[in-house]
This record gives C-alpha cells, structure tokens and sequence, in this order.
C-alpha cells in the first residue's frame, strides 16, 4: 500500500464521487436533528435559569429579583399554577412567597415553599438560590436565615430530554456519515463497473478501501464533533471527547465498509440501515428511557461509543473512567478490521480471476 495512491484516490473521490442524497443526509441530517432537539427541547438561545413565583403580598423580593440578569422570572396568580408550571417543566423551581414574608425576613424567621422541577438543571437550581439569597441580603443588608421546604414534580430520576436525546443525535451523525457513505461509495463502484477496472490499475482494493475508509471516518468525525457542540458543547477536555469521537467513526467507517462490499445495490442498503438501525441505535433508547435497565445497553456494541461520550460530556468525568468501555470499543474495532481486511483481499482474488 503506497500513501501517494490513497491520497490521489481520496482526492479523486471528493471531487468527482457521487454528490447524491447520502451525502446530503449525512451533512445535514445531524445539524437540522441537533437543532431541532435543542430547540424543542433544550435552550439552545437561553441557558438562564426559570424561576417561577406567587407572592402574595407583593413583596420586595419579587421586584428585586425581576431586575437580576442571571434568571428569568415567571409571576403567577395561584398557588395551583405556579405547582403545574413547574411540574410540566415550565419553570426549574417556583416559590411561593406568604403575605407575611417581608415581616418574616425582617424578623429572621422565614419559611418557604419552593416547588422543583425534577428534570431541572443542577445549575438552574444554584443560579436560583443565590439569587434568592442575593435579594434577602438587598433587602435586609445582611444573610438571614431561610428554611426553604421544597417539594420535587415531575420525574425526578430523569435527565432534561435535550440530554437524553442527545446519544441519539450524536450516534446518527457518526454512523450515518461513516457507514452509509463509504457503503454507498463501493456499491456505485461496483453498479459502474469502476472498482474491476481501479484494482486492476496501479490501485488495489486495499488503498481503494482505505481512502473510501478515510473520508468515511473523516466525515463522521466533524459532523459527530459538530452535533454534539450544537446538543451540549464540551464541558471538559475537548482531545478526550473527539478521540472517542474519532473511535467511533472507525467502527462505524468498517461497517460500512463491509456493507458496501456485501450489498448489491443502494436499496438494499436502505433497508439494512432500516433494519439495521436497531443495533446501531439501541443504547441511545435506554439513555431516553431511564426505566429501561441499563445493562441493556451493554448488549449493543455502539454503547461503547455513546457511553464515554455522555460521561464526559454531560457527567464531567475524566477520560480515565472510560478505559474499560474504550477497551472494549477498539477490541471491536481490530475484529471489524480483521473482517475488512479479509473481504478486501478476496475482492483483489476475484477482481484478479475476472480480469486474468
């Protein structure tokens, strides 16, 4: 395998490979899937906190805290709306403020209802806090004691679903640009009649592999990258997140690879990335279903991409922590090279036996 070859192959086939409609799905279908997420479901434009408040008896602390910037302030007319905005999610955390509650804070005796979101941000619920005890102190001029009682609506135990839904963003745009374009890049050259007539020319198969391989992975890996920046953004070490990234697309990347030289025609891969799609994107229901037991997820061998990619990037954990599942995600990727490398080999025998 000569390097030159591969380059003038990789550059042969971004310039004149097929512009059809696997490329667009694999550029745009992850953009247009992350957005769409984050703003159904997510705060793609606001990342403020959403404070929720019935005040009875127009307290100073209400008008006070309206002019913070760090928050988004709701009002509410009754105690019952303030309870269902914050149970729908509407609102991370709504208090309830007493007739009495400026006498109260004066006095330092001072009791609150708060009613939180359980699906809320950890974040959201610190930024509300210390803009709660920002106003008491504005208030009063110095820290008084709070005994805040507060009640958890909603699914507690479940993560935001822009984060739930994020394994699935990530996990389309990785494996669709590195399975489907590789794969629908061999099956054209085969439907053309191309690849015979490559591996016969000073190319072989194995460089012809290869560079179909290396604009696959390449492809996966920016638009992996660039969805899970859109979805989250990297709360921790960027190098970590895109070499998990980057593992991932190779697996993906062989997949396609050997797709490509076992189905005959783009139908057919359609309908194995259909049926397919069950394995690939299993672990990415057990993240938006928590009621799904997790060592489900263990059953499916993508799981070893998302699940260092979610710690990282939403649990902050260090790259340490995924040694385990990053060993057993490039013991998946040799035997996925194994297998390319023996279905490249007989397509040189038979490329070989057809031109002999």
């Amino acid at each position: 395998m000569k390097i030159n070859r591969v380059l003038t192959l990789i550059n042969n086939d971004l310039i004149h490979g097929p512009k059809d409609t696997v490329l667009i799905m694999a550029v745009v279908m992850p953009v247009l899937l992350a957005l769409f997420f984050n703003l159904a479901f997510g705060n793609i434009f606001t990342s403020r906190a959403e404070l929720g408040i019935y005040d009875e008896g127009h307290s100073l602390l209400s008008s006070v805290i309206s002019s913070k910037n760090s928050l988004n302030m709701k009002i509410y007319n009754s105690e019952s709306s303030l309870k269902s905005a914050t149970e729908r999610g509407s609102v991370d955390m709504g208090i309830l403020l007493p007739a009495d509650f400026d006498k109260n804070l004066a006095s330092g005796n001072v009791r609150l209802t708060a009613y939180v979101w359980g699906e809320s941000l950890a974040k959201n619920r610190e930024v509300i806090a210390l803009a709660l005890a920002d106003a008491a102190r504005e208030i009063n001029g110095a820290v008084l004691p709070v005994n805040v009682e507060t009640v958890s609506l909603g699914d507690e135990t479940g993560a935001p679903w822009s984060d739930r839904l994020l394994p699935l963003a990530v996990l389309i745009a990785v494996f669709f640009g590195g399975l489907m374009i590789p794969a629908s890049s061999l099956i054209n050259e085969k439907q053309q009649g191309t690849l015979v007539a490559l591996s016969v020319s000073t190319a072989t198969i194995g460089e012809i592999f290869t560079a179909k391989g290396i604009i696959g992975i390449l492809l996966a890996t920016i638009m992996g990258v660039i969805t899970l920046m859109i979805g989250k953004g990297f709360t921790v070490s960027f190098p970590a997140l895109v070499l998990v990234i980057a593992l991932g697309s190779v697996m993906a990347t062989e997949i396609g690879l050997i797709a490509g030289a076992m189905i005959k025609d783009i139908n057919t891969l359609y309908a194995f990335w259909k049926f397919g799609g069950l394995l690939l994107f299993g672990p990415a229901f057990v993240y938006m279903f928590p009621q799904i037991p997790s060592w489900v997820g263990y059953i499916f061998p993508t799981y070893y991409v998302i699940k260092p990619v979610m710690d990282l990037s939403l649990n902050g954990t260090r790259i340490a922590s995924s040694l385990v599942y990053l060993a057993i995600l490039v013991a998946i990727i040799f035997v996925l090279g194994v297998a390319v490398n023996k279905i490249s080999r007989r397509m040189s025998t038979q490329a070989l036996r057809i031109n002999g």
